[in-house]
């Protein structure tokens, strides 16, 4: 079935424009057979539809809504993290850790990540960041490659596709849609039986190919004006760093939170 994995909703993203019923609804129509929900730092347009859908969540033939999240680091750009179903973990809604914590979070609770538009703008992309210097340790840390994005160039997306290659990490392909012109650009196939985000974290550890593909979105602002486009990109540097700071107490204490639990387990 095709699934979109990079899905920003109006619940949960800043920028999003889609509704995550209106997000779902489009794709269903353009028989795809599930979504994963990617808003920035955040659940809410998950749990807006997961308040609304309770009685389908484990009805195998409904249309897949899962929880996922496209995390901010502080250092390496943005992150998508999948989770294990039922698995609470505030400071994923925390912006601002560095990869390195992020990939000690994630993994340790039985998670998954990965780079999303690895290749893209600066600031925003791992490979456009201070963190390439150690490109070859985070590609080991991480679990799969994103090397389908429906908003990034053509030459974005080959170059992903070569590093997931290179390092033999499976691809994931998503629109990345903020408006709905954009929703359904994006996706990879997966197999029909993937029915939970426990399904998807075990099927995309034991994958080792590239199902990513879709079409490009022409729309996007950088597109249409590349000054404009800068200008978002730098200022997304710095609202990124001013938004991780104001976050810095609460992201301390989920962390000792964390640390605590870890040392409680050995």
């Amino acid at each position: 079935m095709k699934v979109d994995m990079h899905c920003h909703t109006r619940e949960g993203s800043l920028d999003g424009q889609v509704s995550v019923e209106v997000f779902a609804s489009k794709l269903k129509g353009l028989g795809f057979g599930g979504m994963l929900v990617t808003d920035h730092d955040s659940y809410k347009g998950y749990r807006a539809w997961a308040k609304r859908h309770r009685h389908e969540k484990d009805d195998p033939h409904a249309f897949h809504v899962w929880k996922g999240i496209e995390y901010d680091t502080i250092d390496a750009g943005h992150m998508l993290v999948i989770m294990p179903r039922g698995t609470e973990l505030p400071i994923l809604e925390l912006r601002g850790l560095p990869v390195k914590d992020l990939i000690e979070v994630v993994h340790l609770n039985g998670g998954i990540l990965g780079p999303a538009h690895p290749c893209g703008e600066r600031f925003l992309s791992f490979t456009n960041t201070k963190q390439r210097r150690r490109l070859e340790w985070l590609m080991r840390q991480f679990d799969f490659v994103e090397t389908w994005n429906a908003c990034e160039e053509e030459d974005s997306n080959a170059r992903a596709k070569a590093l997931a290659y290179q390092f033999g990490r499976p691809g994931t392909g998503g629109s990345d849609a903020h408006h709905l012109k954009c929703v359904g650009m994006g996706w990879v196939d997966i197999p029909d039986d993937v029915a939970t985000e426990d399904d998807l974290i075990d099927y995309i550890r034991n994958c080792k190919e590239d199902k990513a593909t879709g079409e490009l979105y022409s729309k996007t602002l950088r597109s249409k004006n590349v000054l404009v486009g800068q200008f978002l990109t730098h200022a997304y540097y710095f609202y990124n760093h001013f938004a991780s700071w104001y976050r810095f107490r609460k992201r301390r204490v989920e962390w000792k939170s964390f640390t605590e639990m870890v040392d409680e387990g050995r």
